[in-house]
């Protein structure tokens, strides 16, 4: 199985390709403010740098939070709206093995349809600049 997982969590934005349990593809970049004009870009570059595409994949892990209510809620709707599209499952966890633990929901058929962020307090929206 393929799956993509992401985390938006903190300036410095994640996303993996995994085989089953096993990485074979991860980017890191600094993300920050401009996350929602680089996460798709990213998740394309990452797939053709696999020679995959997005109908290859299986299934979505997101890291719920907490963290960053901008950087969470961008990336859950980018995880949403990648899971319905493609019509396969979703789930996700704030665990610290949040990789492993969400790959092994996805192993074990769970799929929550949708996913939320899990802030962990109140938001703290910054000033724009």
């Amino acid at each position: 199985m393929l799956y993509i997982a992401i985390r938006t969590d903190k300036p410095e934005a994640e996303l993996y390709i995994l085989k089953d349990t096993v990485v074979t593809s991860k980017t890191v970049w600094l993300a920050h403010r401009q996350l929602l004009e680089t996460i798709n870009l990213k998740i394309n570059e990452l797939l053709k740098r696999e020679k995959l595409k997005i109908i290859d994949v299986n299934g979505l892990v997101f890291y719920e939070g907490p963290g960053s209510f901008t950087g969470l809620r961008i990336g859950a709707s980018v995880a949403n709206a990648v899971a319905a599209g493609l019509g396969v499952p979703i789930v996700s966890s704030g665990q610290d093995d949040w990789l492993q633990a969400g790959v092994l929901l996805l192993q074990n058929n769970k799929n929550l349809g949708y996913i939320e962020p899990k802030y962990g307090s109140l938001a703290h929206i910054t000033a724009p600049k």
